[in-house]
């Protein structure tokens, strides 16, 4: 089933990420973890694709694991940048085959030292680049990233929401933004993105937080803010479950607030973690359904 047609019935949606892990042991494990988290009725599941594509072959395994073992309508992420369109072209094809409707279009991350991609290259210079390839097809629901405080190569915001739309007017069917721990990020991008003509579904990515140490880190790679009050109180933190309860408390208590203004739609970064993510559903009140 195609996502913009689950978003258009504007219901809650409860959706995970997963990424293609590096052993064979380690994957058919978290094909044990989807299956439980499966209990939750997720709309959909995605599977990320490493930087340069260096998880292709990964991220089409574990798809395909998914649709076959689970039956979930699972999303692949595509990364353009060091493909070719040839490339990209070979691997649609070979999604569309599996059955797939979904993909999540993304640049991804440039080379070290590089600041754009060469147009001789002959692939992509931008994620809208690569939605209007995709476009014509008519084969997908094509979903793209947002980012509340910007991408942390924009200058300002609103450079990013420039660039935000231009993936929209290309042919973006919904968003899904970069984690966020401060709603007032996310109030102000939806303020800024409906100035400028944004109109489709944006689906809040919510980051468990179970160890602070991992959390700063990815917070320090993408310009995410870490607010004050989740800082103090698990500085008070005396234990590791001490302070993964006080992280999920935060986090519940922040979709908590998004749901009271509105938004619907979340998509939570598993790590690939079972105990983290039904922490989060179990905090948010948001039980699994038995057979």
């Amino acid at each position: 089933m195609k996502i913009k047609d689950i978003l258009s019935k504007n219901e809650l949606s409860i959706s995970f990420e997963y990424f293609p892990p590096k052993t064979e042991e380690a994957e058919n494990h978290l094909l044990e973890t989807a299956k439980v988290l499966n209990s939750y009725n997720p709309k959909y599941v995605s599977v990320t694709y490493g930087a340069g594509g260096s998880t292709r072959e990964g991220t089409r395994r574990i798809v395909k694991r998914m649709i076959d073992e689970t039956g979930v309508t699972t999303m692949p992420h595509l990364t353009c940048v060091g493909s070719t369109k040839d490339e990209i072209k070979t691997i649609l094809e070979d999604y569309r085959g599996m059955g797939i409707e979904n993909v999540l279009a993304m640049r991804g991350d440039l080379p070290a030292g590089m600041t754009e991609i060469p147009p001789e290259s002959g692939g992509f210079q931008h994620a809208s680049d690569l939605v209007s390839f995709i476009k014509p097809m008519n084969k997908f629901s094509i979903g793209v990233a947002v980012y509340p405080e910007g991408h942390i190569q924009t200058k300002s915001l609103e450079e990013d929401i420039k660039y935000t739309k231009l993936k929209v007017d290309a042919g973006a069917d919904f968003g899904i933004t970069q984690m966020f721990f401060d709603n007032k990020y996310m109030y102000d991008f939806m303020e800024r993105a409906h100035k400028a003509g944004i109109n489709i579904p944006i689906i809040c990515g919510i980051m468990p937080v179970a160890k602070y140490d991992q959390i700063k880190k990815f917070c320090s790679l993408c310009r995410t803010t870490i607010p004050a009050t989740l800082d103090q109180r698990l500085s008070k933190a005396t234990s590791h479950e001490d302070e993964m309860k006080i992280g999920m408390d935060f986090v519940a208590e922040q979709v908590h607030d998004l749901m009271k203004n509105g938004f619907k739609f979340f998509h939570i970064f598993t790590l690939n973690r079972t105990d983290v993510t039904t922490t989060l559903l179990s905090n948010l009140g948001i039980k699994p359904h038995t057979a």
